[in-house]
């Protein structure tokens, strides 16, 4: 399989694999052979992409960190919370109790899969985009976790709360929320509180351990201060928030958004590199970029010296320099073969999400 940009579809390419929307609802089964009609119903639940296989692909196979069903009810339990939350329902302390029952699955499908490194192309639905953010933060969120060697029971706190990172947003105002232009001073600091109000909110009764409440307040903080609400830094932020904090920039950075397209993953994890000891814990990004793919497997890539290919592997030591199978040199299609950036150091990525 190979992973296609929306606007690279073309009629008669092959499904790779089962895709689902909003509701968890299967929207396309695996292998269907894609029409115009398909393409724009794609296109208008505006899917970032899809997975496509082919010939060029098909040895590759591309294991998702978490099963896409439990991905899609995950979704959907984290959007009744919300809606709950804002509404103020009775009914609130059960749909917690059904979002920590799904995040036990997920902690679950990681611990099964601990030892590969993530390669994570998100196929979110642009409408929806608040509550797959959630989710993506707390599958990124244990990953990290899982890799410092945290237990299953810190493992669903910090899941819990990494999910529920953003849950205080249902108190700012809606106009805010979905204001497409720039925020006045009033309406940023206003939307700053979100984090000490989600914390506020969870210590009403639901049962959540305080390590979890603690990521919630301080996923804003950084680590050589400035961060918000309470302005601390280094080590007094609590580990949870510190874990939260480059997941939650990573997934966000990485997402379609009204005012900005999606920036690559490599790009994304070269911010977050250089934003080590001024907004995140050095020790943590450093685990983080070993378990996180920059050039996810399936991935079309252009390279310094004008050839086209698909990253095939990808490894720890050297995550910018993946394993690269060519199939194109400038225009001219050429007979597949594979190098290695980490043996080839004269070459570099220069273009991604192509097809």
């Amino acid at each position: 399989m190979r992973f296609v940009p929306t606007y690279c579809l073309r009629e008669g390419m092959q499904l790779g694999d089962n895709l689902f929307g909003k509701n968890g609802e299967l929207v396309l089964v695996q292998n269907t052979v894609l029409t115009r009609d398909f393409i724009q119903g794609i296109e208008k639940l505006n899917f970032n992409g899809i997975y496509v296989e082919d010939d060029l692909s098909k040895d590759l196979k591309i294991v998702n960190v978490i099963n896409e069903r439990v991905r899609a009810e995950t979704v959907r339990s984290i959007k009744e919370v919300f809606i709950c939350s804002d509404k103020k329902s009775l009914d609130s302390k059960q749909k917690f109790m059904n979002m920590q029952s799904q995040i036990a699955k997920i902690v679950d499908e990681i611990l099964e899969n601990k030892h590969m490194m993530v390669n994570m192309v998100d196929l979110k639905v642009f409408d929806d985009y608040t509550y797959f953010h959630s989710v993506n933060v707390a599958v990124l969120s244990i990953v990290l976790g899982t890799a410092l060697g945290l237990g299953k029971a810190d493992l669903c706190d910090l899941g819990f709360g990494a999910i529920l990172h953003d849950i205080g947003k249902v108190f700012v105002r809606k106009e805010i929320l979905n204001k497409n232009g720039a925020l006045s001073d009033d309406e940023f600091h206003e939307l700053m509180k979100h984090s000490f109000w989600g914390y506020n909110y969870i210590q009403k009764g639901f049962g959540i351990n305080m390590s979890s409440k603690f990521g919630i307040r301080d996923h804003h903080e950084k680590y050589g201060g400035g961060g918000y609400p309470n302005n601390i830094e280094g080590d007094d932020i609590s580990l949870f928030g510190r874990i939260i904090a480059i997941a939650d920039v990573y997934d966000a950075m990485t997402s379609d958004r009204p005012y900005r397209k999606a920036v690559n993953p490599s790009e994304v994890i070269e911010y977050i590199m250089g934003s080590s000891i001024v907004h995140f814990d050095p020790d943590l990004v450093a685990v983080f970029i070993r378990k996180i793919a920059p050039y996810p497997i399936g991935t079309c890539v252009k390279l310094s010296n004008g050839l086209t290919g698909i990253v095939t592997e990808n490894y720890e030591s050297y995550c910018m320099r993946p394993k690269i199978r060519i199939y194109k040199k400038g225009d001219i299609e050429v007979s597949p073969y594979e190098i290695s950036l980490a043996d080839n150091k004269s070459l570099n990525i220069t273009v991604t999400d192509i097809a």
